[in-house]
């Protein structure tokens, strides 16, 4: 039985502004959205438009001040593109349900003769991932009597995307997951086309909202309210669709499919609950802003939280506090002079997490950087490699705040379809303000991550020379390790000085070879080096003797197969005086995820080596500069596998 009182006390709901068309009715020449002719609505048409004008100026007048002439981004006539992406331009598959990577095989590329033995390698032994089929974004993560709950956007039905519902699964310390039956299926006029992403929100009674995105029969983006059927049960197996729903649909001037992926909600000072959603207009994307005092009832913000022109549709959008004294995380609605705010955003046009660093106003609704300069979608990213749609959540029950992130495959669809499974997520990260920079954030796997260590190996005060490649002893295709790098004081001092500037994507990957660098580790190699994976740090010496460092994975020669993308990835990663270079590297068959500097700069790959597989894997240290040499240590566990299995009754 539903429970009689799952929310706040509620209050007369509006009418929604959006009918569904009928099963079955074609309209041709209609608008997806249909506004009911009534004064009601009239009034709130008109509302809803004057709010759009106050946005429009607000965009104007932020764009103006914080980027130059970025107003002209609201002008098709004057866009600036964005670069060329290697991903088809629409974030959510076709409705066909083919997956995003189809356009590998239009590239003329032949498939690989993948073996059984090759694919099975590729499933990992501790990241979490479903028993089979598609899995991508994660949805409303929390920690509720004693569980750790996880869910995500799901197909039952194939390892390509499509049919999307809510996958959901257990744990009691974030490694170790048990699979539940699915939360939530397409049942419903409003998320027929799919069930889409979403937050969670504890309420100070113990009791759970939970907000999505649902695309409906129309395929029109909408918000939909669910909640558990029993708040007694830890589990939370049932879940029920408020009756009502959606409660929000697309306001006047936003587009019926730029409106998607709530946030967990905060408290203001003047007690409601506040949620952004992401959007766009034009090609600025923004962070629309409602208030609500039941979850039921909305109030749409004259202004929004924030914009950035240029930047295109932002989903998965996120916002939460970081503390600027403690190491601790903090709940979503803290606030005061001793407290950041982030804000975190997935862009549709690039397929990257962007997050930037600044300050809230509460009464104004408004976000401003720190740093115009690293704004959101133009500056730092959560992650350089493969990493998206990500989500943090409050953990009451450690006092951290935690990131998920969905991790993608960068192999061909026919692969996937072969293997019978596409996607994984990250090692949860947890996430703090980097008080030394003031402008990253520090990212770092649980702590629980550590409790799968087995033997480990040290490795002390090794010599590398410029131009050699040092085989460390070791096996096991999942490891984690520490590392710390040391260049030769005197080469860097000998060393040119240069205006060239570098990039990781750019300069040839680790083959390139200059004075201070690229050094650092070759994982998942062979014996003969026909396959390997180089996680590196380049140094680069500027024209007035300033060291910039950069942090890199090359992918060029992670495979002999054809039908992968082989990229490289990397970006500047800030080392402070008197830091070593360091690095922590997650070894989990067909992913990496590796740490650069405590988490300041973080790169995760997918990588489907032939050769260097089960025990033929191997690893070594590298330094392919021309000038210096490095003098490393490392600590090197191999790790154990995680129990992911179904959930059954005696293990609650």
């Amino acid at each position: 039985m539903a429970d009689p009182s799952p929310l706040l006390p509620v209050s007369n709901s509006l009418e929604p502004s959006y009918n569904p068309v009928p099963e079955g009715t074609v309209s041709a020449g209609c608008p997806a959205t249909r506004l009911r002719r009534s004064k009601k609505v009239l009034i709130a048409v008109f509302s809803g438009l004057l709010v759009v004008s106050l946005i429009l100026a607000t965009i104007n007048n932020n764009s103006g001040a914080q980027h130059g002439d970025e107003n002209a981004s609201l002008a098709a006539s004057r866009e600036t593109a964005k670069p060329e992406t290697l991903l088809p331009a629409g974030s959510r598959g076709v409705s066909a349900g083919v997956s995003e990577k189809a356009n590998l095989k239009g590239a003329g590329v032949k498939d690989y003769p993948w073996n059984n033995s090759m694919l099975s390698w590729q499933r990992t032994a501790f990241h979490f991932q479903p028993e089979d089929n598609w899995m991508n974004d994660p949805n409303g993560p929390l920690y509720y009597k004693g569980w750790y709950h996880f869910f995500y956007q799901y197909n039952p039905n194939a390892a390509v995307w499509g049919d999307i519902v809510w996958g959901h699964a257990v744990s009691k310390d974030l490694i170790h997951w048990l699979h539940l039956p699915l939360a939530m299926v397409a049942d419903e006029w409003y998320d027929k086309n799919g069930v889409w992403t979403g937050s969670a929100t504890i309420l100070p009674d113990g009791k759970i909202v939970m907000l999505y995105t649902g695309s409906t029969n129309e395929s029109v983006q909408v918000q939909n309210l669910a909640y558990p059927a029993d708040h007694n049960d830890p589990l939370l197996l049932r879940w029920v669709k408020y009756s009502g729903n959606p409660v929000l649909v697309p306001p006047p001037g936003i587009g019926a499919k730029d409106f998607r992926d709530p946030t967990t909600a905060w408290k203001t000072s003047e007690g409601k609950w506040r949620i952004i959603i992401g959007s766009k207009i034009n090609k600025t994307g923004i962070a629309l802003v409602y208030d609500t005092e039941d979850f039921i009832n909305y109030t749409l913000s004259s202004g929004i939280l924030h914009a950035v022109p240029k930047t295109g549709m932002w989903e998965c959008v996120d916002f939460y506090p970081v503390s600027k004294t403690g190491q601790n995380g903090l709940d979503t609605s803290v606030n005061g002079p001793q407290v950041k705010h982030v804000v975190k955003t997935s862009l549709d046009d690039d397929r990257h997490d962007y997050y930037a660093i600044g300050t809230y106003d509460d009464k104004a609704a408004k976000w401003y950087p720190d740093n115009p300069e690293i704004d959101v979608g133009i500056g730092i990213r959560y992650d350089y490699g493969i990493f998206y749609a990500s989500k943090t959540f409050y953990d009451q029950s450690k006092g951290r705040r935690v990131l998920w992130g969905w991790i993608g495959e960068s192999d061909s669809e026919v692969a996937d379809v072969k293997k019978g499974w596409a996607s994984l997520q990250g090692i949860p990260r947890t996430v703090v303000l980097d008080t030394k920079t003031g402008s990253n954030l520090l990212q770092w796997p649980v702590e629980e991550v550590e409790s799968l260590r087995l033997k480990s190996n040290d490795f002390n005060n090794m010599e590398v020379k410029a131009g050699s490649v040092v085989p460390l002893e070791l096996d096991g295709a999942t490891q984690t390790s520490f590392a710390e790098f040391e260049l030769d004081k005197k080469a860097i001092e000998r060393a040119a000085e240069s205006n060239v500037e570098f990039s990781c994507s750019n300069n040839g990957g680790a083959s390139h070879r200059g004075a201070l660098g690229p050094f650092g580790l070759l994982v998942l190699a062979d014996d003969n080096l026909s396959e390997y994976t180089p996680v590196y740090f380049f140094v680069a010496k500027g024209n007035n003797g300033s060291l910039k460092t950069f942090f890199c994975t090359d992918q060029s020669r992670s495979s002999v197969a054809n039908d992968v993308r082989k990229e490289i990835y990397g970006s500047y990663v800030p080392v402070l005086k008197g830091e070593k270079l360091l690095v922590r590297i997650l070894v989990d068959h067909s992913i990496i995820e590796s740490f650069a500097q405590g988490g300041r700069t973080c790169i995760t790959s997918r990588v489907y080596p032939t050769r260097a597989i089960y025990g033929a894997a191997r690893l070594f240290l590298f330094n392919n500069a021309t000038e210096a040499g490095v003098t490393s240590s490392l600590k090197i566990w191999n790790m154990n596998s995680a129990f992911i299995r179904p959930y059954s009754n005696e293990q609650q």
